[in-house]
């Protein structure tokens, strides 16, 4: 399975791979051979960079998904001024060019943030990609009131986001939502009541490795009930 948002790109690839190699045939030399092999290595390189595998999504309603394959660069504190307005925590993935590069929404929600900046093109793993770079990003927020910011950041080559998602859109966690091409990174944004589940340095994929999950506020709240009740059957009781 491939991405649709690629079809066009291996479709243009192949068709030219098909007319050098329909050149080279009626006038091989070393020039035509070349090209040849350079389209064709595109061609090939394509299809593979735009493979699109189903997922396994996790069944879990308190889960938050990675958006993207690859590996978690950092997971750090920082001040997140347009969409929660304090500091929360953020988990960095790093997406090679050998990477799936289509990305999937992190939790089932509706879409109340969206904002696509223009910005620099520095190498993706480089921090300051996160503030400076081209990118979207998009807020959700789930049916019990959790939000995660996450964003598609441009890299040194991937020069094209793709993100179907806008304000008021729904989304299930782990739906494909758009890509980046070629190498890029992914930032996820979330409040200190999620309970972050991968480490540096760990390969995560895109709707299927749960990065992060939320309490459980139903089980919160018997806890709190439980707790209060001790007290009122001892007075009771006394």
């Amino acid at each position: 399975m491939f991405a649709k948002d690629g079809y066009g790109i291996i479709i243009g690839t192949f068709l030219a791979f098909a007319v050098s190699f329909g050149i080279y045939y009626m006038m091989p030399g070393t020039a035509t051979l070349l090209l040849c092999g350079v389209l064709g290595f595109l061609a090939v390189f394509n299809l593979f960079f735009f493979r699109d595998p189903d997922r396994n999504v996790p069944n879990n309603p308190l889960a938050v998904v990675s958006p993207a394959d690859g590996k978690v660069i950092q997971i750090s504190n920082v001040v997140e001024d347009e969409y929660f307005g304090k500091e929360v925590q953020r988990i960095s993935v790093f997406l090679s060019v050998f990477n799936v590069h289509v990305n999937r929404s992190p939790i089932s929600g509706q879409v109340n943030y969206f904002k696509y900046k223009t910005g620099r093109f520095l190498a993706a793993f480089n921090h300051r990609a996160s503030d400076e770079n081209e990118q979207t990003e998009i807020g959700m927020v789930d049916q019990m009131g959790h939000q995660v910011l996450f964003k598609q950041i441009a890299g040194l080559i991937a020069r094209r986001i793709v993100c179907h998602l806008r304000e008021g859109a729904w989304s299930k966690a782990g739906e494909r939502m758009g890509l980046i091409r070629y190498g890029s990174r992914v930032d996820v944004f979330l409040t200190f009541d999620a309970k972050v589940l991968v480490k540096k340095g760990q390969v995560v994929k895109a709707g299927e490795t749960i990065l992060a999950t939320f309490p459980d506020e139903g089980r919160q709240d018997a806890e709190e009930q439980r707790v209060v009740e001790i007290p009122q059957s001892e007075v009771g009781n006394s």
